[in-house]
Formats: C-alpha cells, structure tokens, sequence
C-alpha cells in the first residue's frame, strides 16, 4: 500500500547544474579580465607621441602670451575660471555698445571688444555714468578668487602711431589718459591692485580690448596679449 510520500517524485537536479555551470563561466570571464588588465601596459612613447601632436595642432590658435604650462592644472581650477567666465559673460552680453565677448581658452583666457566712446564720453577721459553698474559686477567678480588662483584684467586701447606705424607717442594722450581713468575707477570701486593692469598698443585707434585670465596665484606677472609692442601702466 502506497503513502503519499512516495507519491512525491525526487527533486530534479538540473537547476542545480545549470547555475554551477553558469556560475562557473562568470568566474572563467572575470579571471580572463583580470588576467589582460594585470598583463596590460601603458605605452609612454605613444602617448607622449600624441600629446605632442596635439599640441602643435593647436598651439597655432593660443596668442603668443598665453602661458601653456598655466593651463596643465587641476580639474577644480578650470572649473572654476569657466564659472568666472560665464559671470563676466553674463554681466557684458546684455550691454549695449559692447562689440564682442569671446572664450580664448575656456577656463582660462577670454577677452572683450569694445570702442572706447562706448565706455568714455566723446573726447573725454570721462567714463559714462551707464557702465558703472557693470564695472561693479566686474570687480565684483574679479575679487571672488578661489583658493590658489586669481583673475586677472587686462585693459588695452589703441593708440595713433607716428608715420613708421611702430613708435607709439610718449607724450599725454587721450587714450593714455582715459587708460589712467579707467585705472583709478576700477581702484576706487575695489579691485584687488594686483588684478589689474592698463596699457596703449599700435593702431586700432578707438579700440577697448579688456583681457580676462584665471591664473595660479603663484604666477604674480601680468602679460599682455599677442606680444605686441605696448606701453604699460600701473
């Protein structure tokens, strides 16, 4: 006479075999990959090779005063002069008499064009009581440095040559003397004095140029743009 126990048939042992195999080709895979990072190695020659490469490629488009070593940096510090970027973007793409706004190299370099009777009265060392509210987000900006960097503004305007088209006048100009205004507005609204440095350049006669950079700290010189001829003030 039969029970109901032996009614019940024995379990199937295929389940068990199929998840040891599988088991056991997952462990197979992970000890391959194991095995070709261990194996693995970095080909230094053939990186350098690439490095360089890119470098000449595009060291053609920096300006010759452009530190390359300056932007061999951390993640952070890049990050943070493409935050001081967007700021100043942001304070100047809405204003009017403003030419052009435009990222160098981002993180790093920008530069702004505008023509000098835009932020000056007319014939005059004066600056129009409309840029003031932008001079002051400048400053604003340029004296929330981070840890370890700096920002930095360069102001450059276009002076009249004498006849060679090279020897720029030594004597008071208008444009040497709305250099020195622009000096002594950015001082008296606080920007830090090592931030900012003014200058003339050859040509371009009626021309602002206002250089941004994100430099380490350590890196206290302040150079101007395209190794032109220049007369610096401070």
């Amino acid at each position: 006479m039969s029970t109901t126990d032996d009614q019940i048939p024995p379990p199937s042992e295929g389940g068990n075999s199929t998840l040891a195999l599988f088991l056991g080709l997952y462990l197979v895979v992970l000890a391959f990959f194991i095995l070709l990072v261990t194996i693995s190695t970095v080909e230094e020659t053939k990186s350098k090779k690439v490095m360089d490469s890119l470098s000449s490629a595009f060291t053609s488009i920096v300006p010759p005063s452009a530190d390359l070593t300056s932007f061999k940096s951390k993640d952070g510090d890049v990050l943070a002069g493409q935050e001081f970027q967007q700021q100043v973007t942001g304070i100047f793409s809405t204003a009017l008499g403003i030419d052009k706004v435009e990222m160098v190299q981002p993180g790093r370099q920008m530069r702004l064009l505008m023509k000098a009777d835009n932020l000056f009265f007319t014939d005059e060392a004066r600056i129009r009581p409309a840029m003031y509210p932008l001079l002051d987000r400048t400053v604003a900006a340029l004296s929330n440095r981070p840890p370890g960097l700096r920002f930095d503004l360069e102001f450059i305007i276009g002076v009249e040559t004498a006849a060679d088209g090279k020897t720029m006048p030594v004597e008071e100009t208008l444009e040497l003397r709305r250099a020195g205004a622009f000096a002594e507005e950015m001082n008296s609204r606080g920007i830090p004095p090592d931030s900012i440095a003014v200058g003339i350049r050859p040509g371009h006669v009626g021309e602002v140029v206002i250089w941004f950079y994100t430099r380490d700290i350590e890196k206290t010189k302040l150079k101007f743009e395209e190794g032109e001829q220049f007369q610096g003030l401070r």
